[in-house]
């Protein structure tokens, strides 16, 4: 993203320019699907991260997961290897999925100060495939410009066993903690359009 400063703690600040101008458009076969890139950040070691408030969605188990009904955005973090081999540690799968992160967002309505917070959670869908997301209802007005903060925390020991060879060239992480902040994000496309279409007519009763 333009406009965008990164501090040496992993700060990066998108301006609200940028991210109107990062409104990407998806093709599905079912229909046409907007998605807004917040923003995209590349780490150690090799990390991609792209940020995104898609449209609302149907997501199981309803018992942890927002209504779609109630939703105003399906806010995801795609969290994947780098397609360059030569970027990322040995035996990396170019392009695969980071798993066991634990990432944590904030939405903050600048007007208010009215703050929502998700932790997002592993997803797969038929678009993305593999992400961390979260159905969120903004705090306000979906016209109001939004500071998003995502946390991103690297798995601890009990979650993910580290062998040596990565201890030795990696250390004890995954991967850093990181903190991306992006002000004046502007959700109110994302908000206004229609659900996202979907190949299925219904669930499956699997599925159900």
């Amino acid at each position: 993203m333009s406009n965008r400063k990164t501090s040496t703690l992993g700060r990066s600040v998108g301006a609200g320019m940028a991210v109107l101008a990062a409104l990407a458009f998806l093709a599905t076969p079912a229909a046409a699907q907007f998605e807004l890139v917040i923003g995209e950040e590349h780490f150690y070691p090799g990390v991609v991260m792209i940020f995104e408030g898609a449209v609302r969605d149907h997501v199981l188990p309803m018992a942890q997961h927002l209504e779609e009904e109630k939703t105003h955005v399906h806010i995801e973090a795609r969290a994947n290897w780098h397609e360059d081999e030569s970027r990322t540690p040995d035996g990396t799968p170019p392009g695969g999925f980071v798993a066991y992160m634990t990432i944590n967002a904030e939405i903050m309505n600048e007007v208010t100060g009215a703050v929502k917070f998700a932790t997002l959670t592993p997803h797969i869908n038929l678009i993305d495939n593999l992400h961390y997301a979260r159905n969120i209802a903004l705090p306000g007005s979906a016209s109001d410009p939004y500071t998003v903060t995502f946390h991103v925390v690297p798995p601890d020991l009990f979650t993910l066993a580290l062998h040596r060879d990565w201890l030795n060239g990696y250390g004890r992480l995954l991967h850093p903690w990181k903190t991306f902040v992006y002000e004046s994000v502007d959700f109110t496309e994302i908000v206004n359009a229609p659900p996202r279409a979907s190949s299925f007519e219904t669930p499956t009763a699997a599925a159900e």
